[in-house]
Formats: structure tokens, C-alpha cells, sequence
């Protein structure tokens, strides 16, 4: 604890070193990071130390995005990049070129610790960080921030990164003369002069090459992750086929849908990179796509993979177009498969194809150009690559603002004219919280809008929605989505091995709704949860078996039991598998019986209690053993007919204090209330997910003797939890 917050003085006492008006060289090295003693410095120094010293959060100073991993980063030390800056005020810095440069140090430099620091007294009151919410989602932000309300008038509106090996003789580059060679120079001379074996340094032309870890989420939005849509950024739409194609960016997915509002199918697993069946695929941040009809596929860009991918609708796979990369052309077998998911593919086998300056870095937009070029252009609109249809080869590359405006300015016209044509409520909403260029007010919202039928699609960032504006009347009104079974059990409630990993480094696996003992007698387990959740809440749809996960461990097997066939099959644990096998003779199980079935739950929400049923079945042995259940309900606040009440207040209150239910550090129920009052919809008609984390621990005994005989006694048990969320 001591060293930690050592560490974090140090960080205060070179961020009050920064003099304003003083522009530094590209590259300072501070060689004493403590000030004179004439200077007032050391006072402001001496009172944050105090307050670092007395708790990891004070009055004055916080943390967004802190997880274990961060303090586990701070107390052993290692390379640090400190960003400081203003990123809430219209002044200075782009946070969009900022954040795009910190996102590939980060996938560059798998070692190197990246914290934001922030001068948050422009931000507003602290039980109100709405506007850090909205920046956090729409910038997705990974790293842990440090605030502080206190005065740092002497810190400068323009960005500064400072690397260090453990806080000490930092490097100071300023951001308007900062490039990613300079960076990777730096730390390379760092890395030799401190002899770090462990940072591995990638090529920064190549935006392939990426260390094959979990993905690491921001922490400080967790809990508005739980909403149906999260930021909801680019749509595109397939006429002839009444489809239309969300990208619901930081769930990492593509939702298909058609005109009602029902959703057909959904690409995208969870985050990472990945091709092959859109069940299994990954994407990372989808931002614009592009329907072809004559091939009836989808072209996506993979924002912060910089890649560009291609869905095959029929055939329901997810290649990628670029980067080429010699893995791709390889055989696609099983061996191939484990290599890959355990990290034995060898450099050479990922090495992608070389493209010098013309390598795609983090692409948003996405436009068709005549019949041979796609135009794909940076966020920033700073940088605009020419694609060839055919081939997937950059053919030109286009920086800076007014040359890539020079290009596209007619194309972004055609997109804003559709723009007019939104109520001006609606249009000014999204219009404050993306990025608005010089004579273009609108250009940030290009891959946002589209027409279907007599209609204008919009997403909505602000409410996390999609609109429906008729082209007619002006009237808008928000999709509601059904068939929400498609979507499956989210990404985060899931327990696939990945996450395994995740779990036995210690990192959260969420909360706990129940957790029960029983003690029983070797052999068939009936289990029935049957689950209360609160009055003010219903179901948007039944739950379905695809929004339910269970596993049994130890000593325990599951058994699924499927509708109108007779008999059962057994899914086996990898822990256990020898247990079946001692029990064969206690077990008997036919040949037809032996096929492993995915749905392991059945679930029952027609009974006349209206409680939700879920009902899983085990066969246990003797020892310990543990059955986990995982669900995802799909719900929204209950409206209340004979009441006029409609307060949107007290609807928002609640559904910050549901979402918010583990009480995540940084994020108060005052400051989500706030960020959901930013939509003009009715919070009633907000779909959001309520999970439910239900584990049962079972302790068997020996299996007990029949009299006169040889053999063991089976027990059917029955297993009856009531669970209230």
C-alpha cells in the first residue's frame, strides 16, 4: 500500500511541473522531479501527497476505471504513460486524435501502463459525472483516470504524455510534435537503459500484430453495459431484403433486424479478432458497414482492430478483408485452431502484409465510392485511405482534414441533407456529443443516418436507441426491438474458457444473486429455481434457453433433458470425467442416449405464480461439487395503468439504481440518473438486461449399501430455490 501511494506522489509531482504558456520540446527529459523551495509548487505537491497518503480516493481526487489489475500495476511497477489534459473543455486537444494514439500504445505495447489524469473542475459537481459517462462510452475508455478538483491552473489545454520507467526521470512529449515513431524510439531507449526484457515491441506499421490476451474492458461504464444497445453508433440497410444492420459498438456486435423492429441474427461473440461462424466470431468496436447486394454480404469496419471485415450472410461467417495475413490462407483445421487459441502461432504465421504508411488506424467511416473503391476514413477525419473493391489493397492514402474534405465533401453532403430533414430536438442532441467539423456541423453523424422505406434511420448515441423519423410527417420514434432470443446470454454473464482464465487470475466474475449448501446423497439432482423479481419490473419477452448458461463442477454432471425425447444425455466436466466412468454401472446409458446436447436448462415462465422456473438436472457423485447459473432477463420498468405518474426522474432513479446494483467505485446512482435524462424517450420504454449469478454448492456423501447385496443405492433428490433479485 506504502509503495502504491509512492508511486502516485511522484505522479502528482511532475503533473504540477507542466508552467502554462511554456511549450516543451518534442522530447524533456526531467531530470529533478521536485521544485525549488522559493517556488509555491511544493505547497500544492505537499497537499495532494497528503491526500494520497491518507486514502487511495479523498475529498479532493478520485479514480474512474480502477480494477485490482491497476493497483496490482502500480505497486510493481513498470512502464508508465501518464496523459494529462482537458478533455471536457472545446479548447486545446483533440480527445479523439488523443485517445486514438493511446489505444494503439496500448496494443503496441502490451506492458506499458497507460493512466489518464484530468483537471476535472470544469466536469461539474462530483455526485454528477454524466459528461465523464458519456465520454468514457463513446471514446472507449480502458485505462484507469485520476481526478482531482483541485486547482492545476498551471497545466496547459494542450495534452502531455509522459513515460517513465517507475515515476522516475520521466520523458515529456508534448502532443501537437507527438508521433508513434518517437514514442516507439523512446521506449526503446528506455527498455535498454532500464534492461526491461518483457515489453515486446511490434512493428507500428503493422496493425495486425497484437499480443493474444483478453480483451480489457473499461470499468467505470460496467454497469451501463447491461443496457440492450450500448452506444449504438453506425447503421446500414439492406432495402431489397427489409434488413437493416446495427452496429451496437461496444457490445462488440452487429444486430440484424428488419422494419418491425425484430431481430434476424447477430455477428459478433464478444471482443477480439477473430473470424469464422458469427456465433464464434469477435470484433472489436464495429463502427460504419456497407451492404453489397449483389454479393449479399456486409462489409464492417473493425474500428480498433484496424481491420476491415466482410459477413458472408448465407453462409453466416466472418472473414477478414484487411489486413491480409498469411494465417488467413492457412488450413483452417482443428491443430491450426488450438495453436492459435493457446499462443503458439509464430510470428511468422501472423505476419501481415507490409503496407509502409498506408496501414489502416482505427477507420470508422466506411463509404462506396463508383464500383471499384471503398473510401475509409479516420474518426478524426484526419486521415482517408482509398480501398480497392476487388482486392482489399490500400491504394492511396489522404491526410489531413481539408484534403480528405477536398475528396468526400460530396458524399458527406448527401448524408447531411438527409440530416435536415431531423427535428432539430433530436439533431442538436447528437450533434453535442460527437465530433463536429468546420462548415460541416453534421459530418460525425454521416454512418449514423440512413433511409429505410419512407423513413430516416438514426442512432442514437445519447438515449441508446435506434430512431424511426418519418420522411413525411416528422414524427420519431424509437425501435422496439423484439426476438431478443437471438442475442443469447451476454458475452459478460458467460463463463467460456477465456473468462476461466480471467477468473483464476483473480480479476471479478461479477455478483453473486444467491449462493446455497445442501448436503445430499449420491445420484439424480432435480433442480428448480424459481426466481422473484422486483414488482416494478417485467419481462420484455419470456426466457428463452439461449439467455441461460449452467455448468456443474467437481464431482457433479449435467444431464439435459430435452422436450418430447425420452431418456437423457449427460454433458460431461473436463475436471470429472473419470467420474463417469466409476459410475457406468451405477448409471446405465444407452448408445442413443450418449449424444451431448447444449441445452442443459429448460425454463418455465407460464406457471400461475408468474415467477420465472429455470430447471436443470445433475447426477452427482461422491465429494463436492458446485452447479452455477448464469441468465440473462431481458426487462424493463413496469408501467403502471391506473397511475398518471411520469416522472421521468424517478423511472431514470431506478433503472441507475438496477443497473448499479454492485455499486461499482467512481459510478454513483446521481451521475447514471443524469446520463439517462440526456434522452428525450420514455425510460419506461428502455429495455435493459438484469442479470442473475445463482450458485449451488452440493457436499455428497458415500454411497450407501443395499442389504445383502454388493451394490450401492441411488438417490433421486429434488432441489427447490427461491431466488428474489
Amino acid at each position: 500500500m506504502s509503495l502504491r501511494h509512492r508511486h502516485l506522489r511522484k505522479i502528482s509531482s511532475f503533473l504540477l511541473r507542466f508552467p502554462s504558456g511554456h511549450h516543451y520540446q518534442p522530447c524533456r527529459r526531467v531530470l529533478n522531479s521536485g521544485a525549488s523551495s522559493s517556488s509555491p509548487l511544493p505547497l500544492q505537491c505537499n497537499d495532494m501527497n497528503t491526500r494520497f497518503s491518507e486514502r487511495f480516493s479523498g475529498v479532493h481526487h478520485c479514480w474512474l476505471n480502477r480494477v485490482d489489475e491497476n493497483k496490482h500495476s502500480l505497486k510493481n511497477g513498470g512502464t508508465f504513460l501518464v496523459v494529462a489534459g482537458r478533455f471536457f473543455e472545446k479548447v486545446g486537444s483533440d480527445p479523439v486524435l488523443i485517445f486514438e494514439k493511446l489505444k494503439l500504445f496500448q496494443q503496441r505495447f502490451p506492458s506499458l501502463h497507460v493512466i489518464g489524469f484530468q483537471d476535472c473542475s470544469s466536469i461539474g459537481p462530483a455526485d454528477d459525472r454524466s459528461q465523464l459517462i458519456q465520454l468514457i462510452m463513446k471514446e472507449y475508455i480502458t485505462f484507469p483516470i485520476l481526478l482531482s478538483n483541485k486547482n492545476f491552473s498551471l497545466l496547459t489545454d494542450e495534452a502531455c504524455f509522459i513515460l517513465s520507467k517507475d515515476f522516475k526521470n520521466p520523458l515529456i512529449f508534448h502532443e501537437k510534435d507527438l508521433d508513434l515513431a518517437m514514442l516507439e524510439k523512446a521506449i526503446e531507449e528506455l527498455s535498454v537503459q532500464y534492461q526491461v526484457k518483457d515489453i515486446a515491441l511490434h512493428n507500428l506499421n503493422s496493425s495486425w500484430a497484437k499480443e493474444a490476451e483478453i480483451i480489457k474492458e473499461r470499468h467505470f461504464c460496467t454497469a451501463l453495459r447491461n443496457l440492450l444497445l450500448y452506444f449504438p453508433v453506425c447503421v446500414s440497410v439492406d432495402e431489397s431484403g427489409e434488413r437493416l444492420f446495427l452496429s451496437d459498438s461496444n457490445h462488440h456486435r452487429i444486430i440484424i433486424f428488419d422494419g418491425n423492429g425484430k431481430i434476424l441474427d447477430c455477428i459478433g461473440s464478444c471482443p477480439g479478432f477473430e473470424d469464422g461462424e458469427f456465433e464464434a466470431a469477435k470484433l472489436l468496436r464495429p463502427a460504419a458497414s456497407f451492404y453489397h447486394a449483389v454479393e449479399d454480404c456486409l462489409y464492417i469496419v473493425d474500428s480498433e482492430n484496424h481491420a476491415i471485415r466482410r459477413a458472408d450472410l448465407e453462409r453466416r461467417v466472418l472473414e477478414t478483408v484487411y489486413p491480409s495475413s498469411s494465417i488467413n490462407k492457412k488450413s483452417t483445421s482443428l491443430w491450426t485452431w488450438i495453436r492459435t487459441k493457446l499462443g503458439f502461432v509464430s510470428d511468422a504465421d501472423v505476419k501481415c502484409e507490409e503496407h509502409g504508411s498506408q496501414t489502416l488506424m482505427c477507420p470508422w467511416h466506411l463509404i462506396k465510392c463508383g464500383d471499384n473503391s471503398f473510401l475509409i476514413i479516420s474518426r478524426s477525419f484526419e486521415t482517408l485511405w482509398v480501398m480497392d473493391f476487388a482486392s482489399g489493397e490500400i491504394k492511396e492514402v489522404v491526410k489531413g482534414f481539408p484534403k480528405t474534405l477536398e475528396l468526400c465533401r460530396h458524399l458527406i453532403m448527401e448524408k447531411e441533407s438527409l440530416l435536415e430533414k431531423v427535428p432539430d430536438y433530436l439533431l442538436q442532441q447528437q450533434t453535442d456529443t460527437d465530433l463536429s467539423l468546420e462548415g460541416l456541423p453534421y459530418a460525425g453523424l454521416i454512418s449514423c443516418v440512413t433511409t429505410f422505406q419512407n423513413h430516416i434511420i438514426m442512432c442514437d448515441t445519447v438515449g441508446q436507441g435506434v430512431l424511426k423519423i418519418s420522411t413525411e410527417s416528422g414524427s420519431a420514434s424509437c425501435f422496439q426491438f423484439s426476438n431478443l432470443r437471438m442475442l443469447g446470454l451476454p458475452y459478460w454473464l458467460s463463463f467460456p474458457l477465456e473468462r476461466f482464465y480471467a477468473g483464476a487470475a483473480g480479476h471479478s466474475v461479477g455478483q453473486t444473486d444467491h449462493i446455497q449448501q445442501f448436503s445430499l446423497l449420491p445420484g439424480r439432482v432435480d433442480i428448480r429455481l424459481s426466481i422473484d423479481i422486483p414488482q416494478d419490473i417485467e419481462l420484455v419477452e419470456p426466457l428463452h434457453e439461449s439467455c441461460i448458461w449452467c455448468q456443474a463442477r467437481g464431482t457433479a454432471t449435467e444431464v439435459s433433458t430435452v422436450e418430447g425425447v425420452s431418456g437423457s444425455s449427460d454433458k460431461v466436466g473436463v475436471a470429472q470425467q473419470w467420474y463417469d466412468e466409476l459410475d457406468n454401472i451405477a448409471f446405465s446409458t444407452t448408445e442413443s442416449e450418449l449424444v451431448i446436447k447444449d441445452d442443459n436448462a429448460t425454463m418455465d415462465t407460464n406457471s400461475e405464480d408468474e415467477r420465472i422456473h429455470i430447471d436443470c438436472v445433475v447426477n452427482t457423485s461422491p465429494g463436492t461439487s458446485e452447479v452455477i447459473i448464469y441468465a440473462a432477463l431481458y426487462v424493463k420498468l413496469r408501467r403502471n395503468h391506473a397511475s398518471q405518474d411520469d416522472n421521468q426522474e424517478k423511472f431514470a432513479a431506478r433503472i441507475a439504481d438496477i443497473l448499479n446494483s454492485e455499486k461499482i467505485e467512481g459510478f454513483n446512482s446521481n451521475s447514471c440518473t443524469q446520463f439517462l435524462l440526456k434522452s428525450n424517450r420514455d425510460l419506461r420504454d428502455l429495455i435493459f438486461i438484469k442479470p442473475l449469478h445463482v450458485r449451488i454448492k452440493i457436499n455428497c456423501q458415500n454411497h450407501p449399501k443395499a442389504d445383502n447385496t454388493k451394490g450401492i443405492i441411488l438417490t433421486d433428490s429434488s432441489l427447490n430455490i427461491d431466488v428474489s433479485l
